[in-house]
């Protein structure tokens, strides 16, 4: 099936591209809004956050560094307050002072009742969960009720418009690092997307994948256990943050992404690096000379 382009409609509520953003999508009823921690008050009174909803708070580990989201549901109460509600109880709650942003969707036709948004929230932390580029901060896996056939369908469209949404955001929160894009030619062949590349020297035996976003050095890659002298202090500090994700073997535990190839190279080999000369193909192929060739 061809891939469309998306008609988004992005409202700046402050005028500002850091302050409130409403969003919206053509033919989807629902809406979304990204909302600062410290601009949350600035929403009362607004009809649309007092309904039912699902929303995501993220932020960043203090010690780590790692993202950080939590995904939460937010019903109508009583007293007619819904999502804006549950998000000023979050931000008066201490044990989730790590959020900066809310991310929330409800609908502009007030649609969502308690089943629909159990799936939701349901389906979003599994996203989340497997795309593996946020820690998930819940608690406790949501349930995700008991749907029919046609409101499953119904509520899995909604998801795949409010991934777009998402995205559009600024979060790739349900992006894994290693997406599979439709292959329409060669050309990814020829410019090494898709293709792995290795680096076999001093104890490492790594690999990784070109991506859109840079380089993914691949989980079960083996790194040199030790960095030399000269290695950046930045790569120390990554290694030191992510020991949790480094066996006693020096075995990566999950994707890596970095920006460039020689951010990869030297992660991997501990010391400076070029990683368009280090990162090979089986054949022996540099990163250098794959992307000479597909430009000549």
């Amino acid at each position: 099936m061809a891939i469309r382009g998306k008609s988004i409609n992005l409202f700046l509520m402050d005028g500002t591209p850091t302050g409130r953003i409403k969003c919206t999508l053509a033919n989807w009823t629902g809406v979304a809004y990204k909302i600062p921690r410290n601009e949350i008050d600035k929403c009362k009174g607004r009809d649309d956050l007092s309904q039912s909803g699902v929303y995501f708070l993220f932020g960043t580990s203090d010690q780590t560094s790692d993202d950080l989201v939590y995904i939460g549901q937010a019903g109508v109460r009583k007293n007619g307050e819904g999502i804006l509600y549950r998000l000023q109880e979050h931000k008066r709650n201490p044990d989730k002072e790590y959020w900066t942003e809310a991310v929330v969707f409800t609908t502009s036709n007030n649609s969502f009742g308690p089943t629909e948004i159990s799936y939701l929230e349901n389906r979003f932390c599994k996203l989340a969960i497997d795309a593996k580029r946020y820690i998930v901060k819940n608690g406790n896996d949501p349930t995700s009720g008991h749907i029919t056939e046609e409101k499953e369908s119904e509520l899995e469209e909604f998801l795949d418009y409010a991934r777009i949404v998402m995205g559009t955001l600024g979060y790739k929160v349900f992006e894994s690092l290693l997406q599979t894009l439709p292959a329409t030619t060669n050309e990814s062949t020829e410019t090494g997307e898709d293709q792995i590349f290795f680096i076999k020297r001093n104890g490492a035996n790594a690999k990784c994948k070109l991506t859109n976003e840079g380089i993914v050095v691949l989980s079960g890659s083996v790194i040199r256990k030790d960095c030399v002298p000269s290695c950046p202090d930045s790569v120390k500090e990554k290694r030191e943050a992510n020991k949790q994700n480094i066996d006693d073997n020096n075995v990566l535990l999950r994707d890596f992404l970095f920006k460039t190839p020689s951010g990869a190279s030297a992660f991997v080999l501990g010391a400076p690096s070029n990683g368009n000369v280090e990162w090979k193909t089986e054949d022996g192929k540099t990163l250098k000379d794959i992307e000479s060739s597909a430009t000549s």
